[in-house]
């Protein structure tokens, strides 16, 4: 029994860092680069800073409906991997490209055509609204390469290939980072663009991305997502019906959240300018500490998907357990770190006193959330989800934001006038509200179901 116990220890650990590893190091990779990307645009003009917030809010919102589709596409292509049926893998990957690219074709005419409307949620005005409206006018042409890539990327993963997304994406945010520096500020004989430069590195850099993954996928000819269009093709009616009851409350979750999560940016946003780049810069920062956290959390995804594919509910469990109490723990460290290094981040950043402080404050407020944090990660996109509990996880997710975060976030900015760092903390009372409600869960084994078994039902 010890043995058998050792056994599955070593193979939890083994595949947990397999996976998780290279996710770190690609978001750790995202996370510094975009720092890099916040810093030179705030030596531009806290107005450039601000706007650049704005507009991305649109670009979030979309990748998270994205996210959410791949999600529920991941779900489905972990246990076919467990099941190791490569045919339904390239189908659902198939479904997952077309799905996101047609979202990603009504984002980009949003962007392209209506920016003005975007930024007047926001509040916009002045430099800030044409410094955004010239950002989006650009980065919209990159919407759909970048939803194709994330389907592709989040497909490797699910088949326990993780490192050649982590190389893609260092590479292009590499030229992100490179493309920025030329073409904001005018170095090299490049022309000096300011915020709309930012802009067309990100789309020059989004499109090398999907060039370079779609390259190297199909140059193995053994690789289980080097379909062709036939087999991208292929998924049928059943499918369609089991994607359908296990994805939809999985994409509205997504949709609903980022939503939730642009209204925070909404009241931040009344609060005034130096709030909004506050708020992104903390969370930039944030983010860095984050990555081994957001690793493990898409490493048990994939994990506990494959195993429920093959049929081994308890070994699922088992590591469903062992995620729970890693996670905690490692959340619980992330935060120590974050605090005792908040002092040295502040020098890295060239603005003002009142910004420097709110971006403290800010910081600590998410070191002593952490923990909770980081399990809620696994909890939702990591255990629920990957055993098609996807309706009790968008209960979680939706009873946390719009009970408790959106609520906060006005009744903080517009009734109580507080300072920024004490509506953040009013919002991060719903990662309180989560931990609670998803526990229990958890520990009753509901989640776990066999979702590509032919004789289950969908």
């Amino acid at each position: 029994m010890t043995s058998t116990k050792t056994k599955i220890d070593k193979t939890f650990f083994k595949t947990m860092l397999a996976i998780a590893i290279p996710i770190s190091i690609q978001n750790l990779i995202s996370s510094s680069l975009n720092m890099i990307d916040i810093l030179m645009i705030g030596r531009v003009s806290e107005n450039a800073l601000s706007a650049v917030g704005m507009a991305n809010q649109l670009f979030f919102f979309f990748m998270l409906i994205s996210f959410g589709i791949c999600s529920g596409a991941g779900i489905f292509i972990s246990q076919y991997w467990g099941k190791k049926d490569i045919a339904k893998i390239k189908s659902t990957l198939g479904f997952a490209i077309i799905a996101v690219a047609i979202i990603g074709l009504i984002f980009s005419f949003v962007a392209i055509v209506l920016p003005k409307y975007i930024m007047m949620v926001f509040d916009a005005k002045g430099e800030v609204m044409e410094l955004g409206v010239s950002y989006l006018r650009i980065i919209g042409i990159s919407y759909v390469v970048t939803a194709i890539s994330f389907a592709y990327g989040f497909s490797c993963r699910s088949v326990q290939k993780a490192n050649m997304p982590m190389i893609v994406s260092s590479i292009s945010l590499l030229i992100n980072t490179g493309l920025n520096y030329l073409l904001i500020f005018g170095k090299f004989g490049f022309p000096e663009m300011g915020v709309s430069g930012a802009a067309l590195a990100t789309a020059i850099a989004r499109f090398t991305e999907l060039f370079l993954m779609i390259l190297i996928i199909y140059r193995d000819k053994a690789h289980p997502l080097a379909a062709n269009i036939k087999e991208l093709m292929a998924f049928d009616k059943d499918f369609l019906k089991k994607y359908y009851v296990t994805a939809t409350p999985v994409i509205i979750n997504e949709m609903m959240w980022s939503l939730g999560t642009i209204m925070y940016s909404v009241a931040y946003s009344r609060v005034g300018t130096t709030a909004i780049a506050a708020v992104q810069v903390a969370n930039t920062v944030s983010n860095i500490f984050m990555v081994a956290s957001f690793g493990v959390g898409n490493a048990c995804a994939v994990m506990l998907g494959s195993e429920l594919g093959a049929g081994k509910n308890e070994v699922a469990i088992n590591y469903a357990k062992k995620f729970a109490i890693l996670t905690f723990m490692l959340g619980g460290f992330v935060g120590i770190l974050l605090y005792l290094c908040i002092p040295i981040i502040n020098t890295w950043f060239g603005v003002t006193p009142n910004l420097e402080q709110s971006v403290r404050n800010i910081l600590l407020v998410k070191a002593f959330f952490s923990p909770f944090v980081t399990f809620n990660v696994a909890l939702v996109i990591g255990i629920l989800r990957s055993g098609g509990d996807t309706k009790y996880a968008l209960f979680i997710e939706m009873g946390g934001v719009w009970l408790i975060g959106v609520p906060m976030a006005f009744i903080g900015a517009l009734w109580l006038k507080l300072p920024i760092h004490y509506i953040v903390l009013m919002v991060s009372l719903e990662e309180l509200f989560k931990t609670i409600v998803g526990l229990p869960r958890v520990l009753s084994n509901k989640w776990a179901k066999n979702l590509v078994d032919d004789t289950a039902l969908a």
